[in-house]
């Protein structure tokens, strides 16, 4: 359980409740069991305030949130029943045909339905969280997060996935 500091926040500010891991792996992949009854949060893969991907889940929705630099964007929504959900994402090499403007890998974003059933909400380019785009040099976390109220998050799960 986390409790944001502020009632209006978003993954973008720095004051926001972020919990994560360094991400180890080219192809990876991320779940987390979060209950966002009292709140708003979920998983995201992050460089930094400016440049991160997130599933954030809110009463019966979740939503894809792209950021990239001054950009920020609801990329999709889809409804979910009340009560906990699985929030996923998944980084992947990019579908063929490979070339110059493709990015090094995929970023799958997405929510398990009450059958068992994963469904991706939005893919998008992997370019846009890597330090040749925004900088830095310490490289993309992917973790939990609270951006309003109390969110509880039961599990999460990291693991590489096969090349």
């Amino acid at each position: 359980m986390a409790d944001a500091p502020r009632a209006g926040g978003s993954l973008d500010e720095p004051d926001v409740v972020f919990t994560g891991r360094r991400q180890q792996h080219l192809s990876c992949g991320a779940r987390t069991l979060v209950d966002p009854a009292q709140g708003r949060g979920g998983l995201a893969v992050r460089l930094d305030e400016r440049h991160h991907y997130a599933i954030e889940a809110s009463g019966t929705e979740v939503r894809v949130i792209a950021r990239v630099g001054s950009l920020r964007t609801v990329v999709a929504a889809h409804p979910v029943p009340a009560g906990p959900v699985v929030l996923g994402l998944t980084i992947t090499d990019p579908p063929p045909p490979h070339g110059p403007v493709t990015g090094p890998d995929v970023v799958s974003l997405g929510v398990e339905e009450p059958d068992g059933t994963f469904t991706v909400l939005a893919t998008l380019d992997g370019r846009y969280l890597s330090t040749e785009v925004a900088g830095g040099f310490s490289g993309r976390v992917i973790g939990m997060y609270v951006a309003a109220g109390t969110v509880h998050f039961d599990w999460f799960d990291y693991e590489p996935l096969d090349r």
